[in-house]
């Protein structure tokens, strides 16, 4: 039995996201939904062979973009994930499982005080900036003919 040619439309939709690292299987479903298409996927076929070079830019220019630019990401927002815990926080209060919404406030809690990321404020005494330790100082010297 052939297989029924892909439209340039069904096409882009599958490299796009497979560039968004959707896996080959959520494509083929997503693909079905959208498009009412049946894409079969072989795991034991190499993917991109013999793929025309203008579905391997397709996916270097989606895949670049797509890493760069969480910004159009929702979920990535601080703002977005507190209104998210919020909702959630009242539907099981609303529920009457206090143990879920006192974890989700406290997970809310930590969200605003920066426990999710990589970055640390740590201020000394009198709320001041910690002093720099010596052994991170470089320190250079000059030869001996240029000290005075």
């Amino acid at each position: 039995m052939a297989k029924a040619k892909l439209s340039d439309e069904v096409k882009t939709y599958i490299v796009q996201a497979l560039a968004c690292f959707d896996s080959p299987s959520v494509v083929a479903a997503a693909v079905k939904k959208e498009f009412g298409v049946d894409v079969s996927h072989d795991p034991n076929k190499k993917a991109a062979s013999g793929l025309a070079p203008k579905w391997k830019a397709l996916f270097g220019e989606t895949r670049k973009t797509f890493l760069e630019d969480t910004a159009t990401i929702a979920i990535s927002h601080r703002a977005v994930r507190l209104r998210a815990l919020q909702r959630m926080a009242e539907k099981a209060e609303t529920q009457g499982n206090m143990v879920l919404a006192a974890s989700l406030m406290k997970q809310a809690a930590e969200e605003v005080g920066n426990a999710y990321t990589n970055r640390r404020e740590l201020p000394g005494k009198d709320g001041k900036d910690l002093p720099v330790p010596l052994s991170s100082v470089t320190i250079f010297q000059l030869p001996d003919n240029d000290r005075s």
